[in-house]
């Protein structure tokens, strides 16, 4: 068992190592900005200004109908309800959200931003998650729950990765296997986490929970991007376009992303 750990630790660390190797300023300019927004918000609990309790509470639910995304209000015309699909890509509702999106961002985002380009890559981060956000508060436009979080544009991420990285090896931990990890190409996790997010949008409530279909909505955009953008020419290393080609070795990752949460996420 010692053992066993002890090699699942090492390949993380040597994975995390090799997507290091690959430059990637604006993925990690975007998790900075992330990070820092969320220490010093409400949602992280560590401003002595917002208070305690119930004060905290409230200082979240305010910051959070602020900047987050309001499907009710989206379409009313008002300038500044427009624009917060763009500021709800920054702003996440509690630490595991956080942490999770990331690490995935961190992971993901580095092979795909060197692939694109860094004013590419950020265009494209930016445009997917607005459209994804967008297209959840379609889909719900009642609704009155506070979408926040980088979920779908890093699920716009990792659909682009499956056309572009397509045979990269991913190590998965799955529950139902009991927590084994296995390394698996690309082209058999993300679609596989892509049908579960599909699924769980079918049968998700209104209520405060996991805006899943923004989560298929993204994955759908970035694969249909990548494709649109690559596959008429020569294609990455183990892409779907061609011709192979890879910076930094081989991706490996231990889960899916951290989803978003629907509604007002409080830690």
């Amino acid at each position: 068992m010692i053992s066993d750990t002890k090699t699942v630790t090492v390949r993380a660390v040597r994975a995390l190592k090799a997507v290091r190797t690959t430059p990637a300023p604006v993925t990690c300019a975007l998790i900075v900005v992330c990070c820092a927004l969320f220490v010093i918000g409400p949602a992280s609990g560590l401003n002595p200004m917002d208070g305690t309790g119930d004060a905290l509470l409230l200082a979240q639910r305010s910051y959070f109908r602020r900047w987050g995304v309001i499907p009710a209000e989206l379409f009313t015309g008002s300038p500044r309800a427009a624009l917060t699909p763009a500021t709800a890509l920054f702003v996440h509702g509690s630490w595991v959200h956080l942490l999770g999106n990331m690490l995935f961002l961190y992971v993901f985002g580095a092979m795909t931003e060197q692939r694109m380009g860094r004013i590419a890559f950020l265009l494209f981060y930016l445009g997917c998650g607005y459209l994804a956000l967008l297209g959840y508060a379609a889909a719900h436009a009642a609704s009155e729950q506070t979408l926040v979080g980088a979920s779908g544009a890093i699920s716009a991420v990792l659909g682009a990765f499956l056309y572009l990285f397509p045979r990269a090896r991913v190590t998965s931990v799955l529950p139902f296997l009991f927590f084994l990890p296995l390394r698996l190409p690309a082209w058999i996790v993300l679609p596989f986490w892509a049908a579960l997010q599909w699924v769980a949008a079918g049968q998700a409530t209104h209520g405060p929970g996991v805006a899943y279909l923004a989560h298929v909505v993204g994955f759908a955009l970035g694969f249909a991007y990548a494709w649109a953008r690559y596959g008429r020419r020569k294609g990455p290393r183990g892409g779907l376009g061609g011709r192979r080609w890879q910076p930094g070795g081989r991706t490996r990752v231990k889960a899916a992303p951290a989803p978003a949460p629907e509604g007002e996420n409080q830690p």
